[in-house]
């Protein structure tokens, strides 16, 4: 069975922002407000890529690059996280990488 872009970039970020789920949950214990952002910018990645698949080229591209800027968040918030010793830098470090690869093919498709 062939698997759309669309549906193998949806697939990537659910597995991501499960992998962030452990890390958000230590994250509210300690920070609520930080943790509501992270997981609205992990969200924000998810749906700007699903409707940049639906819109016209130039409005595409404003989708994607909102999907990044919203990706550049998270790790921000996942690295204020580590500082303030909410969670492990391990953790952190482990769903960031998978962040910065996802972030290369949304980079891709911003700029198309």
């Amino acid at each position: 069975m062939h698997t759309t872009l669309r549906h193998q970039l949806l697939d990537s970020i659910i597995v991501i922002i499960k992998a962030a789920k452990p890390l958000l949950d230590d994250i509210r214990r300690k920070d609520r407000d930080l943790a509501s952002q992270l997981q609205r910018a992990l969200s924000s990645i998810a749906l700007n890529v699903a409707e940049g698949f639906g819109c016209q080229a130039g409005n595409a591209r404003l989708r994607f690059q909102s999907a990044l800027g919203s990706l550049y968040e998270a790790q921000a918030a996942l690295r204020i996280a580590a500082a303030w010793g909410y969670v492990s830098e391990a953790g952190v470090n482990e769903v960031v990488r998978k962040l910065q690869a996802y972030g290369g093919r949304i980079y891709g498709l911003s700029r198309r």
